[in-house]
């Protein structure tokens, strides 16, 4: 039997509130503290507590991009994992789960949904095989997987008597790392590295961690005493290489904002633009600092169109100002957006994309709001939107969003999804001086009779502080004069309009091409292009292909509007087949395309179930369209 070393892909699940997100950290930690990369995905139900959940997380030596919908290891802590994954397990690979579970029928699983229990009884009828765990295990079992019962509840109780603390035997949450470290036990993990990322993770609670610890070391010796090491899969520690770190999208993109000099921050409460504002507030100061000045507010309001309006208000008194979202908010916010528009006011939105429409999938992913992005709002009026690919591009787009709003004095619409967000993956150490702040034409004078809407050549007017001395001017959602007073005059409305849309040109001619657009791989006459959480999973199989020999390559838009036409033209001059591949129903990218540049893609590939696409999906898709087997348009179905 070949041994496959340091290349894992381990899937762990549970009911909500069970505590599958931190066996998973646990997990991730463990493997980072040995020297290995990894990515992770979490998927999770909209409800507090009870539905399934479940945490996918894909090893190596090199950098991971993916995920994969192929499982080498399932650790289960309910039968409805079992249910969901198992038949997702590959030949040789692994399942871990409670011994007590097997009888369990598929009737007695309180919240999996009808299609998925009516599918799952016509496969196990058509084998011949129980509705329950031991059925759907059987199956599994005839596909290839190894099955590794193991009665955690009764190794608990075994660790109680053995310490003599009954209290151990009561803590049912402790199996959570039982379970992790019986992984860790079957793939012949340095159980040393396993007990530092417990304690790491459990450091602020010292005796919560040392009981953990013990849990652990019981369940590791437990299995490594009844399995052994015949599992063809293992994970060996190698040098740790100090560059990196270990982070969550919206970790990065809330370190981006502190980066960026962003001092106030509003949001309301929505799935899963609120942990980027909780994350701030965790770290948040609000002790004035010797110059009288916080170094940074986040505010909780009562709904998104005070978040938007207070963040709006915020920019025009002169602080780099903010707020975060998702659909249904931003949706709410669009009057508001209007009124930083026509009042050149230069705050971020950051726009956390997940299924719609209306309340839709509210945990799951998708790529639906470019349209809505570029366009939200009555009237015309300049906003920039960018869209970053990944993790580490979610910090540094964060502070260039700043740096974009305040040199072109409009709104800027920075644009990530569920599937970023929640994303959690080994990068390079983030670097926050690699990025000069620019507050664009922000003066600290101003001259008596100062107009904030002045005229100017390329249609930036100087902005101040409230405060400043003759700095005085008015804001209002009506036209207005260059001093901020209501006017109907038509010649005034013209050259108001052409000075806040003329910038968009502006930004255009300086916002440098990197930013607008990226090319990688090889000249090729055949191009996938895409936007936004897709470039992992695209890069990861366009490498695969071009290891195969094939010819292909992958062009990235970050900059969505003003949209880059000439750029994108001159970076397709090659290209004869053009692959879309988006997360939404319609291909809202190809419509750009179209609109702007005539140009429109031979085949789409789009997903719109709610979960991100894996490697297995993209790279099947992208084989047959080389090998002229695939439709125009392909849907990918993917994911539990």
């Amino acid at each position: 039997m070949e041994r496959i070393i340091n290349n894992l892909s381990w899937v762990i699940g549970g009911p909500q509130g069970s505590g599958v997100d931190t066996a998973a950290s646990i997990f991730a930690k463990a493997c980072v503290l040995g020297g290995l990369h990894i990515f992770g995905k979490r998927e999770y139900s909209s409800n507090i507590k009870g539905r399934h959940s479940y945490f996918a997380i894909r090893v190596g030596e090199k950098p991971v991009r993916s995920h994969l919908d192929e499982i080498d290891m399932l650790v289960a802590f309910d039968a409805e994992t079992i249910f969901t994954h198992a038949l997702n397990v590959v030949n040789g690979g692994a399942i871990v789960y409670d011994a007590s579970l097997a009888e369990t029928s598929l009737d007695e699983v309180p919240m999996m949904e009808d299609p998925a229990i009516k599918e799952l009884k016509k496969k196990l009828a058509a084998k011949n095989k129980d509705n329950t765990v031991k059925g759907i295990l059987e199956l599994a079992k005839d596909t290839g997987a190894i099955l590794y019962p193991i009665a955690f509840k009764d190794l608990l109780q075994e660790l109680a008597e053995k310490k003599n603390d009954p209290s151990i035997g009561k803590l049912i949450r402790m199996i959570n790392v039982m379970t992790v470290a019986s992984s860790f036990a079957l793939l012949d993990y340095d159980t040393n590295v396993v007990a530092n990322a417990i304690r790491y993770t459990f450091k602020a609670r010292p005796k919560i961690a040392d009981m953990n610890v013990d849990c652990a070391n019981y369940a590791y010796n437990h299995t490594k005493a009844k399995y052994g090491n015949d599992l063809r899969y293992s994970l060996n520690t190698r040098q740790i290489d100090n560059s990196l770190i270990l982070i969550q999208g919206n970790q990065a993109t809330a370190l981006g904002k502190m980066v960026a000099g962003c001092r106030f921050q509003t949001y309301y409460p929505i799935t899963p633009a609120s942990d980027e504002s909780e994350y701030i507030e965790a770290n948040e100061v609000l002790e004035l600092d010797s110059n009288g000045k916080a170094a940074f507010t986040v505010v909780q309001t009562e709904d998104e169109i005070s978040a938007i309006t207070m963040a709006t208000g915020a920019a025009i008194a002169g602080a780099r100002s903010s707020t975060c979202t998702s659909g249904p908010g931003f949706s709410l916010m669009a009057e508001g957006l209007g009124w930083a528009g026509i009042n050149e006011v230069p705050v971020v939105i950051t726009l956390y994309q997940r299924t719609g429409p209306a309340t839709g999938l509210p945990t799951r992913q998708e790529q639906g709001d470019l349209q809505f992005a570029i366009h939200a709002g009555h009237g015309e009026f300049p906003r920039i939107v960018v869209a970053s690919g990944d993790v580490e591009e979610s910090f540094y787009d964060s502070i260039k969003a700043f740096n974009y709003a305040e040199r072109y004095q409009m709104p800027v619409i920075h644009m990530v999804d569920k599937a970023l967000a929640n994303s959690v993956l080994t990068i390079k150490r983030l670097d926050p001086y690699s990025i000069k702040i620019d507050r664009g034409l922000l003066v600290e004078k101003a001259n008596e009779g100062y107009e904030r809407f002045t005229f100017t050549e390329n249609g930036v007017s100087p902005r101040v502080k409230l405060g400043t001395e003759n700095g005085i001017f008015w804001n209002t959602g009506d036209e207005h004069e260059p001093n901020g007073h209501i006017t109907e005059n038509p010649n005034v409305r013209i050259k108001m309009m052409e000075k806040r849309m003329g910038k968009l040109e502006l930004a255009l001619k300086e916002i440098p091409d990197e930013d607008k657009a990226v090319k990688y791989g090889e000249e090729s006459d055949m191009t996938v292009i895409s936007w936004g959480s897709t470039k992992g999973v695209i890069l990861d199989a366009i490498d695969k292909l071009i290891r195969e020999g094939k010819k292909i390559n992958f062009i990235q838009l970050r900059l969505l509007n003003p949209f880059p036409s000439k750029l994108v033209e001159s970076l397709l001059s090659r290209t004869r087949l053009l692959i879309d591949v988006e997360m939404n129903y319609s291909g809202q990218l190809a419509k750009l395309l179209s609109e702007n540049i005539k140009r429109e893609p031979d085949y789409f590939v789009v997903k719109y179930n709610g979960r991100p696409m894996s490697l297995s999906e993209v790279y099947g898709i992208l084989k047959r369209i080389i090998d002229g087997k695939a439709k125009k348009k392909e849907v990918l179905t993917g994911g539990a």
